[in-house]
């Protein structure tokens, strides 16, 4: 069973290209995939937000990160 992921008060709506554009090379980096550099300012943006996070290893996407993109593929009905 998954725990449920509190998201932050922060809609993807809100986000500048640069900042949406660096939360999905986070996702695809978590997925192994190689990624483009990711902007420090946009990355920090985002850690703000609450949807990544910094340690020794770089930048990543957290669980609310990742549950927003997957929320923003969803077809709208």
């Amino acid at each position: 069973m998954t725990e449920p992921v509190d998201l932050p008060s922060q809609p993807l709506a809100d986000l500048t290209p640069g900042q949406l554009t660096a939360l999905q090379n986070l996702a695809r980096k978590s997925a192994g995939e190689d990624v483009d550099w990711i902007s420090i300012s946009d990355a920090r943006a985002l850690t703000d937000m609450g949807f990544a996070e910094r340690n020794r290893e770089g930048w990543n996407i957290t669980q609310a990160g990742t549950a927003a993109l997957a929320g923003l593929a969803r077809p709208k009905s």
